[in-house]
């Protein structure tokens, strides 16, 4: 096996190598991951949250739930989740809850039955006799071609892979509407305490078209990041085998004791021909190596449709 390159992934495999529960490794990556938007950037005005550094304490913790996830499981319940974002937010509840800080969890606000106002995702003790609001977010971007224009533009050439949304729109919709949930009327009703302090909570990861990478301020310079190609660029990838990621297993880096759907490079393309002639949504692909008792991926990125690259530009640029 050739020499891999030291990124997150490899950092991933170090700190939480030893953790063998998909659930309990998802938990780790939103605990641990960088930042994805660098919180001491004066465009985010101090509202972008931090975790700050996983403690000892934290990390045992974490083992705990490892080798007994039973907790974890009730709160995940029996009832199969299908979205990404709904699932990072029951992990996090149960990490809040577990640190003693969680007041209230997907708290709607409404200023009548039929007109919702918005949702608390979390509000956490604050240690004094107020309430932090914590919108949180888990959002997976590709840098269409290039940053353009000023700062606040340059966040919308992060494009969603289904090209429904943008970094920039997401985090003006963040501040101009959900941060300020705080002060409706209608949530001073709700509220368990008043709120001392509202911010955005952001992790993810960021893709950059294959063998780019353009650094732009105001995004976390260590945060997660990995490629993006079409179709007709697949040769250019440089592994043996290779996962098809379902949505659920987005969040961390893959590992598992095993995986009977690795493909070549031949199974992929053909399975990705398959799907792009039913439908134009991408595929998130890991690279992975084959190591004694265990399948780890060391790289991963978005493959999509030959004409995405030409759909996006018409987007962002009509």
């Amino acid at each position: 096996m050739r020499a891999r390159p030291d990124n997150y992934q490899a950092v991933f495999a170090r700190r939480w190598g030893h953790l063998r529960r998909a659930r309990v490794r998802a938990l780790a990556w939103l605990l641990d991951a960088p930042d994805l938007l660098d919180i001491h950037d004066p465009h985010w005005e101090g509202r972008i949250a931090t975790l700050g550094p996983v403690s000892p304490n934290t990390a045992r913790w974490l083992a705990a739930v490892d080798a007994d996830p039973s907790r974890l499981d009730a709160v995940l319940g029996t009832k199969m989740i299908t979205r990404l974002g709904l699932y990072a937010e029951k992990l996090m509840a149960f990490y809040f809850a577990e640190q003693g800080r969680l007041l209230a969890h997907g708290l709607q606000v409404r200023a009548a039955r039929d007109d919702t106002v918005g949702e608390f995702d979390f509000l956490l003790d604050d240690g004094r006799e107020g309430a932090v609001h914590i919108e949180f977010a888990t959002k997976f971007y590709l840098l269409q071609d290039g940053v353009h224009g000023d700062l606040a533009a340059s966040f919308d050439t992060f494009v969603g892979p289904n090209l429904a949304d943008s970094l920039g729109r997401k985090m003006r919709k963040v501040f101009d509407r959900q941060l300020q949930l705080g002060s409706h009327p209608a949530a001073r009703e709700l509220l368990p305490r008043p709120v001392s302090l509202a911010q955005a909570l952001v992790k993810g990861w960021l893709f950059y078209p294959l063998g780019q990478y353009i650094e732009t301020r105001g995004i976390g310079a260590g945060h997660c990041r990995g490629f993006w190609c079409a179709l007709d660029e697949l040769e250019r990838l440089d592994a043996e085998r290779f996962l098809v990621l379902p949505r659920l297993q987005w969040l961390p880096p893959f590992c598992a004791a095993s995986a009977t759907w690795m493909l070549d490079k031949a199974q992929l393309r053909a399975a990705l021909e398959d799907h792009f002639a039913a439908t134009d949504a991408p595929v998130l692909v890991a690279l992975v190596d084959e190591q004694p008792g265990r399948i780890v991926e060391f790289e991963r990125g978005f493959i999509v449709p030959d004409d995405w690259r030409e759909r996006a530009g018409a987007r962002l640029y009509p």
